[in-house]
């Protein structure tokens, strides 16, 4: 008796427990087959049956088709598409188009299925050859081949759903589905629907391909009980017709945010580019007219819901929407979109695995704070990335790339956040107790011979001042004439403080920064402190209704922006030289300690 090895029936096993994530991602590897094809029209079908459950007769999936007008097989091909680990695109030559591991055809099938059968043709549709792969006769032992195709009719029910059979083409077809949770037809095609629109959302848009999502009964398949196309459904809602919900299934819900970032990625001793992009919400899709709603409750608020992550694009297939480069628990998350795009060259840097499902390289640097990182090691992003490749880690390549996502997507939620912020503090903003309670204290100050660094630029013109004001508000992403209306307002008050809140790459809680006499409090909102303390002082203030309650939140919050006013007078009453630096760095290391503390409290 031979020793095999690995047992077919135990590889068998193993394959079929090769980690989809679901049966819509099992489908999405023959849709990759399809599309690699050249495929202009890839179906699903599926056929279902009434069935007695109990009391009950209920509708049961019993096969799943994925049938399409590419270029079809020949015999060898057709076996070798059936072999576990074979393919045509294996070689690292190759590796150009959405296939690459020849797993795609029959570790995807078993995942769900115990029989799949393969139909395909080059010369119409009579001309197909047929072959099989059977899960309980390849744990039999009944054969350890994949079966020699054979000329075979395909049966009359799939050409009665198939929405036209082309020249060449061919028809997968699931049976015996076990393994699938989805035990309907609407199950698995609602469920579909959404990842196909994701996955395939570049093909669709610009015309490639059309996906049809279909099902019928299988004694009586016309008409379909379902028959509908699959749209783009596009993380970065840049796309204007969409599987969003209204008022967005026909225009944009985000709007493009800067640039693309484009970088050069050497790997095997060649350039490869990846194109980096990102999106933000529109104010119409953050904001209700009405303070007390919130839109993430709308239905296109809850679709963007998900769509949470960065969006992984391999040969313009998506490979992963993945979350862990977002902030799970914050319903904010959805307002903002990323898209990596990069070629198959890249799979084994990127970490892509064998069921095309995600990049596991790149998605390790998700959990590591770049910046922080190189604050501690006091190094630059290059030489950080010198030093990983240095010790061949394929994440150090990528460094940059994942810094970048870093620092933009804390940037976006900046501004959403203080859009959110602005919308809560329209009637707040008026009441300026602290600043004008802080101005007043430092007046006093003055008085008893205390003068700070700042006090000289209260000299300057106003216009000059208001000018220099509204030029850094402006920078911290406030539109030019907001910011010029709000520097007007505090010169013209007298106002000795502005508190403002930003993103810093700083692991410091707050910055304090001298402007035309005016000195700025900035609080770091991608500071633990932020969210812990400040944000949910100001959320509460506005919803506690008791009133002892809110005028005690009120205090607190205004308490402890007085406090961090008086450490802004403390650091510019300073002496310039060592002792001030030695205050600044005081109010550094205070941050980054107090970064430890909270960034682990829920």
């Amino acid at each position: 008796m031979p020793y095999e090895i690995v047992p077919a029936h135990l590889a068998v096993k193993a394959m079929q427990d090769n980690g989809y994530k679901n049966a819509a991602y099992a489908i999405a590897e023959l849709m990759d087959n399809a599309i690699q094809a050249k495929a202009k029209n890839v179906q699903l079908l599926c056929l279902e049956d009434v069935e007695q459950l109990r009391e009950r007769l209920r509708s049961r999936i019993k096969q799943v088709g994925v049938l399409d007008d590419g270029t079809g097989m020949e015999a060898t091909t057709l076996r070798e598409a059936l072999q576990f680990g074979n393919g045509q695109y294996l070689d690292y030559n190759k590796h150009t188009g959405i296939g690459r591991f020849g797993m795609g055809l029959p570790a995807s099938s078993i995942s769900q299925a115990q029989r799949v059968e393969v139909w395909t043709w080059r010369d119409g549709h009579n001309s197909a050859i047929y072959s099989c792969l059977d899960v309980d006769d390849i744990r039999q032992s009944l054969y350890s081949e994949v079966p020699e195709p054979i000329k075979k009719p395909i049966p009359d029910v799939w050409l009665k759903c198939g929405n036209g059979f082309g020249p060449s083409g061919t028809l997968v077809v699931w049976s015996r589905l076990e393994r699938c949770m989805w035990k309907t037809a609407r199950t698995i095609i609602e469920n579909s629907e959404l990842l196909i629109g994701r996955i395939y959302r570049k093909f669709i848009e610009e015309g490639d391909v059309t996906i049809r999502l279909a099902a019928f009964d299988i004694n009586n398949p016309t008409p379909p009980s379902i028959d509908k196309p699959a749209l783009p459904n596009d993380p970065l809602y840049l796309i204007e017709k969409t599987s969003c919900p209204k008022p967005f299934n026909n225009k944009p819900m985000f709007e493009k945010w800067g640039d693309d970032r484009h970088f050069v990625v050497k790997h095997r001793g060649k350039d490869h580019a990846v194109i980096l992009r990102f999106a933000m919400a529109k104010k119409e899709a953050r904001e209700s007219e009405d303070a007390r709603t919130d839109t993430g409750h709308a239905s296109y608020g809850k679709h963007a819901d998900r769509n949470v992550g960065v969006s992984i694009v391999r040969a313009n297939r998506e490979l992963d929407l993945d979350a862990n480069w977002a902030i799970k628990y914050d319903t904010r998350e959805r307002w903002w979109g990323a898209e990596l795009d990069f070629p198959p060259a890249l799979d084994d840097l990127f970490g892509v695995t064998n069921n095309k499902q995600s990049a596991h390289n790149f998605s390790e640097l998700a959990k590591i704070d770049v910046e922080d990182l190189l604050s501690k090691e006091k190094k630059t992003i290059h030489e950080l990335v010198d030093e990983w490749s240095e010790t061949d880690d394929p994440r150090g390549a990528l460094l940059e790339i994942a810094l970048a996502i870093q620092k933009n997507v804390r940037t976006m939620r900046s501004l959403i956040r203080e859009q959110k912020r602005d919308s809560r503090k329209k009637k707040r903003h008026e009441n300026t107790l602290v600043e004008e309670t802080a101005t007043q204290a430092t007046e006093e100050r003055k008085k008893a011979g205390h003068a700070g660094s700042s006090d000289k630029q209260e000299e300057l013109p106003d216009d000059q001042r208001i000018s220099a004001l509204a030029k850094d508000l402006t920078e911290d992403g406030k539109a030019p004439e907001d910011a010029k209306l709000e520097a007007a307002k505090i010169i013209g008050r007298g106002l000795k403080y502005e508190i403002v809140e930003a993103d810093l790459e700083t692991p410091a809680f707050f910055s304090v920064k001298q402007v035309a006499g005016v000195l700025k409090v900035t609080l770091n909102t991608s500071h633990p402190l932020y969210d812990k303390l400040v944000e949910t002082l100001e959320k509460d203030v506005s919803a506690v209704e008791a009133e002892d309650l809110r005028e005690r939140l009120v205090n607190a919050r205004d308490g402890l922006k007085l406090l961090l006013t008086a450490w802004a007078r403390y650091e510019d009453e300073q002496p310039d030289g060592d002792r001030r630096y030695r205050v600044q760095e005081a109010r550094t290391d205070w941050g980054r300690v107090a970064r430890a503390f909270f960034k682990d409290l829920n």
